[in-house]
């Protein structure tokens, strides 16, 4: 038989006092099951706003490289400077900056092997290629860690929950061994129980508005990064002619 916890106990013989009903007594004096559930859930929400906080700057950082490299290539300058000063600090430089360096290199490569007969369609399809592979990379970056926000976000308050129903059950055969059940007897277990669930809400929500913002912010920067893929070939297919 399961035992009553004991803020039941404490309520037995009269109403609950104000120390009794307080948040922190209601957490610690629940049930070893629902305090596991509710750790397992404050844990996903720290790993969630580390997420969220980093996911953030990652972005605002993305976008500013982005721009700045956008001003650079469009400025009307040499592409073979921009490639050179690129490719000396490539670590530093934003996502769409790397993906036109692999390009470039690429072109530069097949021409110089390839000579002035070069075929056209070969030697733009190499630099295709090696944009393409260096845009997967980039995005699997950006990408990384959104999959935890959105299984945070869905999973949350199913665990919560899962807590909530525990706590409930348990409160409920606690009340097999009280002579006289009233709603002060109750109350405390109930209550103990629900803030499992408040828990899961508080993981999941910041978790799944931050997946929809992020993955809506991604979105944007991938499309910037196939538009210039496509831009920046047409300007090497009419160098070559």
């Amino acid at each position: 038989m399961l035992a009553l916890s004991p803020l039941l106990l404490a309520n037995a013989n009269g109403a609950p006092s104000a120390s009794d009903m307080s948040m922190l007594s209601l957490v610690m004096n629940a049930s070893i099951p629902v305090q596991l559930i509710m750790l397992m859930l404050i844990v996903i929400s720290v790993i969630s706003w580390t997420f969220i906080f980093a996911k953030r700057a990652t972005i605002k950082k993305s976008l500013v490289q982005t721009r700045r490299f956008e001003d650079d290539f469009w400025s009307g300058g040499d592409l073979a400077m921009l490639h050179q000063s690129i490719s000396t600090r490539r670590a530093e430089q934003g996502a769409l900056a790397r993906i036109f360096d692999s390009g470039m290199t690429e072109f530069l490569k097949a021409r110089r092997a390839a000579g002035p007969t070069a075929d056209v369609s070969i030697t733009l399809d190499g630099a295709r290629r090696a944009m393409r592979a260096a845009y997967q990379r980039e995005m699997d970056e950006l990408e990384s860690h959104l999959n935890f926000l959105a299984s945070a976000g869905s999973v949350s308050p199913y665990i919560g929950l899962l807590g909530t129903v525990w706590g409930i059950m348990h409160a409920f055969v606690g009340l097999a061994n009280v002579q006289q059940a009233t709603l002060a007897s109750v109350a405390p277990g109930i209550a103990e129980a629900l803030i499992a669930t408040a828990i899961g809400l508080f993981a999941a929500i910041p978790a799944v508005v931050a997946y929809n913002r992020y993955t809506h912010d991604i979105d944007r920067l991938s499309i910037r990064f196939e538009t210039f893929v496509d831009e920046f070939l047409n300007i090497l297919q009419r160098q070559v002619r």
